[in-house]
């Protein structure tokens, strides 16, 4: 039985994911910080569900990830899903250091553990990752975000790399959404190009199945990001770029 790991399934892309991969008889170990909505899915899925309280952002969370790795059997694919992100154009320095270290910090700190396993193991793996059409490039009203998000995806570039270099056989595949509507979403604003949660999902599901390198979710927001490549950064610092608007009544 193929197993996976998600981390940040308590809401959300993770939630609906967990859901989906659970349903279908596949054994997943969830994690999240809030346990609630993970304890019904196994209450619902006694066979093919187990779950930890893991927080990305503390030191003791690989221990924790490798606790339920061994819980749930083993582990074929990690997911990493977890991650906040705000607009914050006052700057406000402490809402900044949050994201980073969750959405930049955290991210080394679970992908990290999740790669070592494999290479322990000396298993075939997978490593599939959510970050964002935001990491193309940074986005004023979303500075700390769309760095993390950056950062995320060049780390993924670096692991790709080493894995080459030590002979490990880990497949990478970094998830590029748009605008999803999660509880991260504002609920009196809409977004550019916004995807419902029962349109998306099953993208990222194939995604993770088919494990390309890269997956624009869905293929508007792979044409946004090829245009805000082709921007010059001395036009791109000078553009406004619409985040959202009241959603009409």
């Amino acid at each position: 039985m193929v197993k996976i790991i998600i981390v940040g399934a308590s809401s959300g892309i993770g939630k609906k994911v967990a859901e989906a991969f659970a349903s279908r008889g596949i054994k997943v170990g969830l994690a999240a910080r809030h346990t609630a909505n993970l304890k019904k899915l196994k209450e619902q899925y006694p066979d093919n569900v187990e779950y930890a309280s893991i927080d990305v952002t503390h030191i003791n969370a690989p221990k924790l990830l490798n606790e339920l790795i061994e819980k749930t059997g083993g582990m074929d694919i990690y997911f990493h899903v977890a991650g906040i992100g705000y607009d914050n154009p006052e700057l406000d320095p402490q809402r900044e250091a949050e994201i980073i270290n969750t959405n930049a910090v955290g991210f080394a700190r679970m992908i990290a553990s999740a790669y070592n396993y494999f290479k322990a193991s000396g298993c075939p793996g997978c490593i599939a990752a959510v970050t964002s059409v935001a990491g193309t490039n940074g986005i004023g009203k979303l500075s700390a975000y769309s760095a993390s998000k950056r950062c995320a995806q060049t780390y993924l570039v670096a692991l790709e790399q080493l894995a080459h270099n030590q002979g490990i056989d880990v497949k990478f595949t970094d998830i590029r959404p748009g605008w999803i509507r999660t509880p991260l979403l504002k609920s009196d604003r809409s977004y550019p190009l916004e995807m419902t949660l029962d349109y998306a999902v099953p993208l990222i599901i194939k995604a993770i199945v088919r494990h390309p390198r890269i997956a624009y979710i869905d293929w508007r927001w792979g044409v946004v990001a090829a245009l805000w490549k082709s921007i010059p950064n001395a036009l791109w610092t000078r553009m406004f770029l619409p985040m959202s608007s009241p959603k009409k009544q």
